[in-house]
């Protein structure tokens, strides 16, 4: 199942570019709202496995939002990958890496233009994003994939000045932005995937393939992060996980490369789809 977020309704993707909307095949019972959907899982999933699809519609890129629009956490997970940690200067994590917090205002769809920050050193970082579909708390690694809705792609955007400023760096602030996280195109359940332990992902900075990984190499995998959070914090339906991104950003090349004003960034994921950022500059808007 793909479930998608066009033009703020849940939609259920029938086919390219087709999707039924979840609020009226269901005559009410779930939707119109993403997060609703979230909270009944369950039951909506259920339902969806036998959802009629003879009033699909056309939909295109651009009507799409973020497949989990209204989450109460956003968590993402830094050093996650050997290569990218030894890129980033840092010995790869023995235990939990680090773990810190996108904000609310950073969350957009998949199609968007984003503002560069005056400044500053803006880079690119692709992960698989976990959908919470279950309230987890304690949940053990061999459970932990029940506890998800599906995943999606994501882009860890992130402005490394800001970020790296001491005395303590500055994670969360650095990488939350307005666009700064991209997510989309849409859910894809794990039934759906091709082996949701194994999945490329790629990011192409305007034509140069500067990053090309993939999950099996995650130091620790989903289910494991499921497990490990959910020792200390409650998730909820809804909430996402960004999992880490591979080697080749910016910040680890030489010499460094950021993006800049009127670049297009393309993240792909196998199985799940691709995000299109164009970005701008500040006075350019």
């Amino acid at each position: 199942m793909k479930l998608a977020n066009i033009d703020g309704r849940a939609a259920l993707v029938v086919a390219a570019g087709t999707a039924v909307d979840v609020h009226k095949a269901s005559d009410g019972r779930f939707g119109p709202d993403l997060g609703s959907v979230y909270d009944d899982w369950a039951a909506f999933r259920d339902w969806a496995q036998n959802a009629p699809t003879d009033a699909a519609v056309p939909f295109s890129p651009e009507d799409l939002g973020a497949p989990s629009p209204t989450p109460r956490q956003i968590l993402a997970i830094g050093l996650n990958y050997r290569e990218h940690a030894a890129e980033s200067g840092f010995e790869a994590p023995s235990a939990l890496p680090p773990v810190f917090p996108k904000f609310l205002s950073s969350l957009s769809g998949p199609v968007t233009e984003v503002v560069l920050p005056e400044g500053g050193n803006t880079d690119w970082e692709v992960e698989l994003v976990a959908v919470i579909g279950r309230e987890a708390s304690h949940v053990s690694e061999e459970e932990a994939w029940g506890y998800l809705a599906g995943v999606t792609a994501g882009q860890d955007i992130s402005e490394r000045v800001i970020q790296l400023s001491g005395p303590a760096p500055q994670f969360g602030l650095g990488k939350s932005y307005p666009g700064f996280a991209p997510t989309g195109p849409w859910l894809v359940t794990p039934d759906e995937l091709p082996d949701k332990d194994d999945l490329r992902l790629t990011a192409v900075l305007d034509g140069d393939t500067v990053q090309d990984g993939r999950t099996r190499n995650l130091i620790v995998p989903v289910a494991r992060l499921i497990a490990e959070l959910t020792k200390v914090v409650t998730l909820y339906p809804g909430d996402l996980l960004f999992t880490g991104t591979p080697e080749g950003v910016g910040l680890g090349r030489k010499p460094q490369r950021f993006i800049r004003a009127g670049e297009t960034l393309v993240s792909t994921i196998e199985g799940v789809g691709e995000l299109r950022q164009t970005f701008v500059a500040a006075s350019g808007r």
